[in-house]
């Protein structure tokens, strides 16, 4: 093959030498960040770049942000918003074997029929129904406080429900009237609270307690809870 001198190459095969260059150079880089054809197989099935990945690893660790009125900072009594004012507990926890808490109006009979039913906590309800036989209309939430923990309300013999099952409430917030569960009772709001969440809704009277805790008694001890968020929270994704 007979050499060619400097001199005999024309201006015009630069851009050509240029460019050949140029892909060598890319080439190598390439091939310089150690990804093998399975690494680069395995990249594309993931359906992520090369920069996306370089850009996701050049992120820090950062805590996942919340919408905080999806978690439970806090609970309120049921009725007489936020403190029972004008209500009494007619018969308490594991009063004749009862799982919850019966709450009257102070006017007695009938007088609290149609009264305002209010979301203890903040959380999701996953019952709003009419259940029949003693419970009546019906309503579970289930709350999550900020270490994880999760809890469930229920709210029986209601006149009306105002909520709908999945819907997101507030502390405070109107879920419901006191009723009668379709006469069978004089008027009264029927509130369970349970440490194991998804318990069948069971009749309300047993000598086991396992799974429920005593309303009152859990209400007053978290009439407000720390607004840090436990990093084993599940932050409502």
């Amino acid at each position: 093959m007979p050499k060619i001198a400097l001199k005999d190459l024309s201006l015009s095969m630069f851009p050509k030498i240029i460019f050949v260059a140029f892909v060598f150079a890319g080439f190598m880089a390439l091939s310089s960040c150690g990804m093998s054809a399975n690494d680069q197989k395995a990249l594309s099935n993931s359906g992520e770049t090369i920069t996306d990945t370089i850009f996701l690893d050049s992120i820090p660790n950062k805590r996942i942000e919340i919408d905080s009125s999806k978690i439970a900072f806090g609970f309120d009594f049921p009725v007489g918003k936020p403190d029972a004012k004008g209500y009494y507990d007619y018969q308490g926890f594991t009063k004749n074997n009862h799982l919850g808490e019966d709450w009257n109006g102070v006017g007695g009979s009938n007088t609290d029929l149609g009264d305002t039913i209010y979301a203890i906590g903040n959380g999701q309800v996953t019952y709003a129904e009419d259940f029949g036989g003693g419970w009546g209309n019906t309503v579970r939430i289930v709350h999550e406080l900020p270490n994880g923990s999760k809890y469930e309300s229920v709210y029986a013999h209601c006149d009306t429900i105002l909520t709908i099952a999945n819907a997101w409430v507030i502390k405070g917030d109107h879920i419901g009237t006191i009723g009668t569960a379709h006469g069978q009772y004089l008027a009264h709001l029927h509130l369970e609270i349970r440490e194991e969440v998804g318990l069948p809704i069971g009749n309300g009277y047993s000598t086991d307690t396992t799974g429920y805790v005593n309303p009152t008694a859990f209400i007053t001890a978290n009439r407000q809870i720390s607004n840090e968020i436990d990093d084993v929270s599940t932050k409502n994704q």
